[in-house]
């Protein structure tokens, strides 16, 4: 079965264009596949577009990559994570439908249960050392990245991980005592 020609909005020389539509045809399977995986089958085609036209962007340059299927790869998972931080920053993924949102009503034990988690929670927040609460509390109440808290703390990204999986640790641990 023969693929369609990518269709190209920049203008390219004769050279650049043959290769972007070889490389097309070649990995656009692989390409569709590894992407559905990582962000859905909804999504994959519209990033595999985008992949291919930043490629094409590059105009000349294409000529000199040396291992497509490598180069399309990294260029696919850079294009996922432009739009995760995208949906990130636009809170894409914390939209919830109105008709799946549940109505809080009266119930006084909900409430009161409520009310109790938040004063364990706030109690073991407090047992934390404090470079860990802060750690834990920028990342999951402010929403910085590992990188962002590891630069204003002055830690290393890997020490940012680990307090954070430390928190997690004992938050849990602190929220299963009576």
């Amino acid at each position: 079965m023969s693929e369609a020609p990518f269709p190209v909005l920049v203008q390219l020389d004769a050279i650049s264009a043959s290769l972007i539509d070889e490389m097309y045809r070649a990995e656009r399977p692989s390409l569709l596949r590894r992407i559905a995986r990582r962000t859905g089958l909804d999504s994959a085609e519209d990033m595999m577009h985008q992949v291919f036209v930043r490629l094409a962007g590059r105009g000349s340059a294409v000529a000199e990559i040396e291992a497509p299927a490598a180069f399309l790869a990294e260029a696919a998972r850079n294009a996922a994570r432009d739009q995760a931080r995208t949906a990130h920053r636009q809170h894409a993924d914390s939209h919830v439908p109105l008709h799946q949102v549940e109505i809080a009503g009266s119930d006084p034990v909900r409430h009161l249960e409520a009310r109790d988690r938040l004063r364990r929670l706030e109690r073991a927040l407090d047992r934390l050392k404090p470079m860990t609460r802060n750690v834990f509390l920028a990342r999951r109440l402010d929403g910085y990245s590992y990188v962002e808290i590891a630069e204003r703390t002055g830690l290393s990204v890997r020490a940012v991980e680990k307090q954070m999986s430390r928190a997690i640790q004992q938050l849990a641990k602190h929220m299963r005592e009576p």
